[in-house]
């Protein structure tokens, strides 16, 4: 895809109260419909995706989705790999 236009608004997705310099994803919606993510710590890394995907994204958040990704979480976390692989 196409860099990002120059110009672009950057919403950092970090918590009101959360101070320091992050690091934190920002996004910026863009022309043609497309959605611009990256890291404060590497502004110049912009990964672009569609705002149908982006929203696909956001409801699977929501809905839990991902949430096997997030270690720390009764219940949750990457899969263990199993001792028996027959």
């Amino acid at each position: 895809m196409a860099e990002p236009s120059p110009g672009l608004d950057w919403v950092r997705a970090a918590p009101e109260e959360a101070t320091g310099p992050g690091p934190w994803i920002e996004i910026a919606f863009g022309d043609d419909d497309l959605v611009h993510l990256r890291e404060t710590s590497d502004p110049g890394n912009v990964v672009t995706t569609t705002r149908r995907k982006w929203d696909a994204f956001v409801l699977g958040v929501r809905a839990g989705e991902f949430d096997h990704f997030v270690e720390g979480l009764e219940g949750t976390g990457p899969p263990t790999p199993s001792a028996d692989r027959s």
